[in-house]
């Protein structure tokens, strides 16, 4: 028998997602993405961390290490020669868990729907997707 869903007691048990966690979910998001999307990205890294650092702070202009759920770096293949340059990163998504930790506290969403949101919002805007091709992107996703 599976535990009420509206019993409270169902949590007692239950850690907050590790560093570890978070990187099975957001791979496993990031499969589930439609393939046209994911090609955006072919060979994209993500990455997981609790904070962004310093630097990444200061240079989106944050306020406090919670303003940033996560960062796209790098550039799509449409942007890139057919070869990738010598020391050239490969694209990148940073995931930042505390952030997101708190925004899934604060809304009525599931934990994998905030993580496929980030991955969707940070990948789309790097390429200029307009928020209804994202929305579209993240109901196919499922």
């Amino acid at each position: 028998m599976s535990p009420d869903p509206s019993d409270p007691a169902r949590l007692r048990g239950l850690f907050a997602p590790t560093l570890a966690d978070m990187e099975v979910i957001a791979d496993e998001a990031f499969a589930a993405l439609p393939e046209s999307f994911r090609l955006l990205c072919e060979g994209v890294v993500i990455r997981i961390e609790d904070f962004p650092d310093e630097e990444t702070l200061e240079e989106m202009e944050a306020e406090t290490e919670f303003d940033l759920l996560g960062l796209f770096r790098g550039r799509g293949l449409a942007h890139r020669g057919a070869v990738m340059e010598t020391g050239e990163f490969p694209n990148m998504v940073w995931l930042y868990r505390r952030p997101i930790l708190d925004y899934w506290a604060e809304h009525e969403e599931t934990f994998g729907h905030v993580i496929t949101h980030v991955l969707v919002h940070e990948i789309g805007h790097h390429f200029g997707l307009s928020d209804e091709d994202m929305e579209e992107i993240e109901r196919e996703a499922g």
